[in-house]
């Protein structure tokens, strides 16, 4: 089955949730990643519970903090 992942297809051979797929795709930092399941943002909590299927885009979204010592 095919998905998005930050734009580029990804092959899997199953349906995963979120929390394994973070580790099949071997997604960066996953402990501290945001992920959108087809435009939709998923809480943490929800991540074991979320399915990836056939044909879904998932973004993974890093937020950075930073700024000046002004």
């Amino acid at each position: 089955m095919q998905v998005k992942v930050n734009g580029e297809v990804v092959n899997l051979e199953k349906s995963l949730n979120i929390n394994d797929f973070l580790v099949a795709v071997k997604a960066d930092q996953p402990e501290y990643v945001t992920v959108q399941k087809n435009g939709e943002f998923i809480q943490r909590d929800d991540f074991a519970d979320t399915l990836v299927e056939e044909g879904d885009e998932i973004e993974f979204l890093y937020f950075m903090g930073g700024g000046s010592n002004e």
